[in-house]
């Protein structure tokens, strides 16, 4: 058996914890690991092959780091150019799974989903692995808990002899309320959690069968795939012409090969705020509180306090999360509208749309601490035997103060090193550098003065991270 796991999407029904660069699946919000770390960890028991990782280009440092950080070998994390939904990100994965002539069973996984009960998860992938050897396509259909309008559900079929599934005699949308609760009280309806196990040769069959210009694009774009340190890139011109469709269109409502195990696993896909104060621990008025917070006369309320003391007072059933850079104060009933704040934000090309304050990289992070008209105050933090780009600006000269950690400086044709309390200039148009060659985190203060400070004031001239136009 072998995981696939997807870690796109944006997650922006969480902001504004979730952004466009860094969202919900790599985010600590419900233990002290991330969501695709915790997505790992609970295949803990289960005999299974090295991962593969689908996600975008975007985020594929992140992917990266996050598992080597948890010690997580992987079979390859699989780069979509653009997203193009499930079908064909699992296409990718099947055909990268069978290059060699291989022919594994793929557990598919998405990265940001909460599973509490482990031990019912690991009884379900059991059951599902049996009817997968039997060439069956398989879903796991979440049992409910209430009428819940927010996923899509499963109609049970016939019992499946000798196992514990159903064959699926109806996958169906999103109900309004009263249909949600027809389905609750007949029994026979599951949600749908987007969680799959078949062979990957019967997924290719059915996708050949159904969707025969997804299988076909996917085949050509991935037929000249190349390795760029822990990733592989498939053509993105080819790529970029597939049709854009879930594996639930494309396969499973096709298919007569369906089949569902029921899940009841106290099961989340953690789509909204109000979903994540369902499933964590309450105080005795009903809150769930993360961070810096004192609470007098409050009830039924999610707070989540990054960075700041939170003091609410009198009010009940709301959402406060604050960030670096922003606060979010919502009914807990409209959660749903943040899409909507996100929206704009996009719309307004706002940085909070896509980034934190604090920016991740491959080489270690930023934090952006002050701002003017002319300046720009930062935090960098370079991570042990890491480089940044050979670089140079056009419209602004740097000051480095190095505070903790050591320093490897270029600029122009002079090498040097820096330690703590030492500092250094970097003028307009100097060609420079920055590495750490210690073994502890170097931290520095840089203070940007110039008529321009924008991060795309960079020309790039080398970089081990294969990047182009991104600092």
């Amino acid at each position: 058996m072998k995981p696939i796991v997807m870690a796109g999407g944006t997650g922006s029904r969480l902001w504004p914890k979730s952004r466009a660069a860094f969202p919900k699946q790599f985010l600590t919000l419900t233990s002290t690991q991330s969501m695709l770390q915790d997505t790992l960890a609970r295949l803990k028991g289960i005999e299974h092959e090295a991962p593969v990782f689908v996600c975008n280009d975007a985020h594929r440092f992140i992917v990266a780091e996050q598992l080597l950080q948890a010690g997580i070998r992987h079979d390859g994390i699989l780069l979509e150019p653009v997203g193009r939904n499930t079908a064909p990100a699992i296409a990718l994965a099947a055909l990268h799974a069978t290059q060699n002539g291989e022919d594994p069973i793929l557990l598919v996984l998405a990265a940001d989903h909460l599973i509490e009960n482990i031990e019912a998860f690991h009884t379900a992938i059991h059951h599902a692995e049996s009817l997968a050897k039997q060439d069956k396509l398989v879903t796991f259909g979440i049992v409910p808990t209430c009428a819940h309008t927010g996923y899509g559900y499963i109609r049970q079929g016939d019992a499946i002899k000798d196992s514990q599934g159903f064959n699926v005699a109806e996958f169906v949308e999103k109900p309004d309320l009263s249909t949600a609760e027809k389905y609750i009280s007949s029994g026979a309806y599951l949600w749908n959690s987007g969680m799959f196990m078949f062979k990957a040769s019967r997924y290719l069959q059915e996708l050949e069968k159904h969707a025969p210009d997804i299988l076909t694009i996917c085949r050509q774009a991935i037929a000249s795939e190349s390795q760029d340190l822990d990733f592989v890139r498939v053509d993105s011109d080819i790529f970029s012409g597939c049709p854009s469709d879930s594996i639930d269109y494309a396969v499973m409502e096709k298919t007569s090969d369906a089949a569902v195990i029921p899940l009841n696993a106290g099961w989340s896909d953690v789509g909204s705020w109000s979903s994540l104060w369902e499933v964590q621990p309450k105080d005795a008025n009903g809150n769930v509180v993360r961070g810096d917070a004192i609470l007098e006369n409050v009830h039924n309320s999610y707070v989540n306090a990054e960075q700041r003391l939170i003091a609410l007072v009198g009010i009940d059933d709301v959402v406060v999360v604050e960030t670096k850079d922003a606060i979010l104060v919502a009914h807990k009933d409209k959660v749903q509208d943040i899409k909507k704040v996100v929206d704009t934000l996009k719309t307004q090309q706002r940085p909070e749309f896509e980034f934190h304050r604090e920016v991740f990289r491959p080489w270690g992070s930023y934090d952006s601490l002050d701002q003017g008209s002319r300046f720009q105050v930062k935090r960098i933090c370079v991570k042990p035997g890491e480089k940044l780009s050979v670089q140079m600006h056009h419209h602004r000269a740097e000051h480095w103060i190095v505070v903790a950690g050591t320093a490897q400086v270029t600029c122009d044709d002079e090498t040097f090193l820096l330690t703590e309390n030492e500092s250094t200039y970097i003028p307009i148009g100097a060609v420079h550098s920055l590495e750490n060659p210690g073994k502890i985190p170097l931290e520095l203060i840089e203070v940007q003065s110039g008529s321009y400070v924008g991060e795309d004031d960079i020309v790039r001239f080398s970089d081990r991270y294969g990047r182009t136009k991104q600092s």
